[in-house]
């Protein structure tokens, strides 16, 4: 029997996986977006610059929307364990007295 094809929405734990492998790339972008702004506003670029800036507010759109994503799934993956119990709820023991 051939297993279906494992996507990164499989699970909600892939799915945070797949969010923060998005999000690591959008810090590498930003750093790579940092540094061409600089050489565009060494060399007086005031077009480039312009676009780089819109690159770069896109990319904190992004990101943001991304953080607010991995928080949602964490909350999904929190009711999903509670509904299907598979959190179990530590059961505070008591010592009680033995003379009683």
């Amino acid at each position: 029997m051939n297993e279906p094809l494992q996507t990164p929405f499989d699970s909600v734990e892939n799915a945070q996986q797949y969010i923060r492998l998005l999000a690591e790339a959008i810090a590498e972008a930003k750093t790579e977006i940092a540094a061409d702004l600089a050489s565009a506003t060494e060399a007086g670029l005031q077009r480039r610059l312009q676009a780089l800036q819109i690159v770069q507010f896109k990319l904190d759109k992004l990101e943001h929307h991304l953080k607010t994503s991995g928080r949602l799934l964490n909350d999904l993956r929190t009711l999903r364990r509670l509904l299907l119990e598979e959190r179990f709820e530590p059961v505070a023991t008591t010592k009680k007295d033995p003379a009683a």
